[in-house]
């Protein structure tokens, strides 16, 4: 996410924002402290706090993402397998958990992600499965092995005919 610009909070003078732009038209605003001090105790999780902050990257982006974790000695959870996509998690200095994560596909032309995640959804649940996987992903989506020129180890049986010919009458 490209840095846009510094501007001080009026209202607090030891405090300032610092905007990204995300690439929709919209801006990302981070609240900065130089005085502030890490603290060591997890942020909360209970219901009505962050979690954790997640942000999609490239598969180029995620492999160099875990590269740079791994030269700088920051600790994280390894590559978390989550059907659809890649995740790797750790921990900013002030305690709060990030999540990187990339898709393992790229969608059809003029499509988006969500769009082929909710088809895929619908598809998982019709056929009773636990959760999504390659074997759901619309037959025109493809995998990121298929892209880096590998044979996915992922991948599940063919969909049937029907769903396939269901699939391509929606697309």
């Amino acid at each position: 996410m490209p840095f846009v610009f510094e501007q001080p909070n009026l209202d607090n003078a030891a405090e300032s924002h610092l905007y990204f732009d995300p690439g929709d038209g919209r801006l990302v605003t981070v609240f900065t402290n130089e005085e502030r001090l890490p603290d060591p105790a997890r942020t909360p999780t209970d219901p009505g706090c962050v979690h954790h902050l997640a942000f999609s990257l490239s598969q180029a982006s995620f492999a160099q993402a875990v590269e740079r974790l791994d030269e700088r000695g920051i600790e994280h959870s390894g590559v978390k397998d989550r059907g659809f996509m890649d995740s790797i998690y750790f921990e900013d200095p002030l305690g709060l958990l990030i999540e990187l994560a990339s898709y393992r596909f790229e969608p059809p032309p003029g499509r988006s992600h969500a769009e082929v995640l909710l088809e895929a959804h619908r598809i998982r649940v019709g056929r009773g499965d636990y959760n999504i996987a390659p074997i759901h992903w619309p037959t025109r989506s493809r995998c990121s092995c298929a892209a880096r020129g590998s044979r996915c180890q992922r991948t599940a049986p063919r969909r049937t005919p029907t769903e396939a010919a269901a699939l391509l009458r929606r697309a």
